[in-house]
């Protein structure tokens, strides 16, 4: 028997934002699997829906992972693919398996001989980085920088420091309710002619991206607070 193939499906960034950003070839997909492989399966339902699924929701089966589910046996996740069956994989926002925990999923498909099939979405590290204006030929994501005040201060020296001797965009994020905490340290550790992007709100109509030298965002005001945001910088 053969086995199913394993779709990464790509979720909108922002409310209101599936038809811009998922192309329609992908609706008769969406309609055709019944299973799923989710991060939350909350917002899985609603982006699904809003994705153009026609198909009742109680016919569907849903398997959580990553940190909105207990530790699973990846066999379970498995059952429909081994047996022939299609299913889809998708993270909670962006594209699954990219600083999202879908990758282990990923990793233990390609470990069975499943096909894996990634499909067209929103990124939001590279729709942040083609609206920098930074170098978009070598660059790197370091995803979460540490909490702690004073380690964070030094890796973002050692990024600067990274960046200045490779010519290198170095991208990072943050828990939303922490980005002017990350802001504020950034500001206070670079030098003035380093460059800073802040893309927030991806995809939303009230996007937003500044992309200057830190001497000019020192004298901005401004409140990224609870707002998705990713932060590029280039010396």
């Amino acid at each position: 028997m053969s086995k199913g193939v394993l779709f990464l499906i790509p979720v909108p960034l922002a409310d209101e934002s599936a038809e811009q950003v998922i192309p329609a070839t992908q609706v008769p997909l969406i309609n055709r699997l019944k299973t799923y492989i989710v991060e939350n399966e909350k917002t899985a339902r609603k982006w699904l829906k809003a994705m153009g699924l026609k198909t009742p929701q109680s016919e569907l089966v849903l398997y959580p992972y990553g940190k909105h589910a207990e530790k699973n046996d990846f066999s379970a996740f498995f059952k429909e693919l081994e047996s022939g069956e299609d299913v889809g994989l998708m993270s909670e926002a962006g594209c699954p398996a990219v600083a999202d925990p879908g990758s282990d999923i990923v990793a233990e498909a390609h470990r069975r001989g499943i096909k894996v099939v990634p499909l067209v979405g929103p990124s939001s590290i590279l729709l942040a980085l083609m609206a920098s204006g930074f170098n978009g030929q070598n660059f790197v994501f370091h995803g979460y920088l540490p909490i702690d005040k004073g380690e964070r201060a030094h890796r973002i020296k050692e990024l600067e420091a990274v960046s200045e001797r490779l010519h290198q965009t170095q991208i990072f994020i943050e828990t939303p309710f922490r980005n002017n905490q990350l802001l504020e340290e950034v500001l206070r550790s670079c030098s003035a002619k380093t460059r800073l992007c802040v893309a927030v709100n991806l995809t939303a109509e009230n996007e937003q991206i500044i992309s200057l030298p830190v001497e000019q965002w020192r004298k901005k005001t401004v409140d990224f607070h609870k707002i998705p945001a990713i932060f590029l910088l280039l010396k």
